[in-house]
């Protein structure tokens, strides 16, 4: 059985393709067996809603009279630092940056209550945000200082653009230590009392295709509840790492950069939110649309939390000093059940990212694809694969 992406989507123009979620796709080949469950489906959908540090917007907010220069000078966007590196009025924001003095910004030492992922979910929402920006002044743009209101239906560009997203698997954190730590994957108890993991599990995207077989760059996805696109490998891309037999990664692997037009995008799929003690970040919605071009790629997309396994890792010791201990490996049927066991104790468990929200997104998706209103492309380049050598370097300081 072998179908090609024109095929399907000349089904999809028609209203004829026949669209499950990875979710719903499960007890199709249970009921009905690979091979034709193959022949009938057309596409799969995949979806993911979770924190994701390297995210961030560029932004060209046009030439105010008389015409300033920031690039080169600083910029504040409802006080949060954005970056101007670039040309007069192109400024790039990035999720985790945080205001350096800001009463919305800490109640108390620890907390981070406003940051730069918030300035993009207000921006999406269509809110005023305050533009400070400072120059040194050119003959050509003379303007030295401006503060001004600005919103995304005034401004010429809004666009996404996450270098880091849609992590194929991840490690469970745990603490080992006699305290609470705050760390990017949450509060982390003493004595391994909780273990918080981050994953759609059976429903991400790079778990359904373990070999980048359809996503590649220029893949089209669901992004922020609009239209994006791969754009590229994401940093930390490390295909080479320990699989299970069926492919999947034990640990850490592939990501995703993605691009998207902000202007067709809502806050309900890109939320600023706070980790206590560590900072902000962005949720961010993510829904990739798998095309079924054989019983081979079926058998990927049908996989289930049970057969999906990640490291358990001690973020007190191991994690900061860079240490390869692994405590074990658990399932995610294991961890979506609400306790793990680890070194014969049983630790409650608890997610940073929302299935549910990933069901909604592969639910979606599967409306638009069967409506005929998305669809599918073919990767205008692969995503290095195993073959690749590719594998994440750490730094090694040195001075010469």
């Amino acid at each position: 059985m072998a179908r090609t992406l024109a095929e399907i989507n000349e089904k999809v123009r028609k209203g004829q393709a026949v669209v499950a979620t990875a979710e719903e796709v499960i007890d199709i080949v249970a009921k009905k067996g690979l091979g034709k469950a193959a022949r009938e489906i057309d596409v799969v959908t995949t979806g993911t809603f979770g924190p994701m540090c390297s995210s961030g917007a560029y932004l060209n907010v046009g030439h105010s009279k008389p015409r300033i220069k920031m690039g080169g000078g600083t910029v504040w966007l409802n006080d949060v630092p954005a970056y101007a590196g670039f040309a007069a009025v192109d400024i790039f924001l990035g999720a985790t940056s945080l205001p350096d003095s800001d009463p919305r910004n800490r109640t108390y030492p620890g907390e981070f209550n406003y940051g730069g992922a918030h300035v993009i979910e207000e921006l999406v929402a269509g809110k005023d945000i305050r533009l400070v920006a400072t120059a040194h002044g050119t003959d050509c743009y003379p303007r030295k200082k401006i503060e001004a209101l600005i919103n995304i239906k005034g401004i010429n560009e809004a666009v996404l653009f996450d270098i880091r997203n849609a992590y194929q698997n991840y490690n469970v954190a745990v603490n080992l230590s006699d305290k609470t730590i705050y760390t990017y994957m949450g509060v982390l108890k003493p004595e391994m009392g909780n273990a918080n993991y981050c994953s759609a599990g059976q429903l991400s995207p790079l778990l359904n295709d373990p070999f980048y077989k359809t996503i590649g760059i220029g893949t089209k996805i669901f992004l922020g509840g609009g239209i994006g696109y791969v754009a590229w490998n994401g940093t930390q891309h490390a295909p080479n790492v320990l699989r299970g037999e069926n492919g999947v990664p034990r640990r850490g692997a592939g990501t995703l950069a993605v691009i998207g037009d902000l202007k067709q995008m809502r806050p309900e799929w890109l939320r600023g939110v706070s980790f206590l003690g560590y900072g902000c970040t962005l949720m961010v919605g993510i829904g990739v649309p798998i095309p079924i071009l054989s019983e081979e790629i079926l058998r990927y997309a049908a996989v289930k939390d049970e057969d999906i396994f990640a490291a358990v890792v001690d973020y007190s010791e191991a994690y900061p000093q860079r240490k390869p201990d692994v405590l074990g490996e658990v399932s995610y049927a294991q961890l979506k059940s609400g306790k793990i066991m680890v070194q014969k104790k049983e630790v409650p468990t608890a997610s940073l990212s929302s299935y549910s929200k990933a069901v909604e997104i592969a639910r979606t998706l599967k409306e638009w694809v069967q409506r005929g209103e998305f669809l599918l492309t073919d990767p205008v380049a692969p995503l290095p694969g195993v073959e690749s050598g590719i594998a994440f370097k750490p730094l090694e300081e040195r001075l010469s």
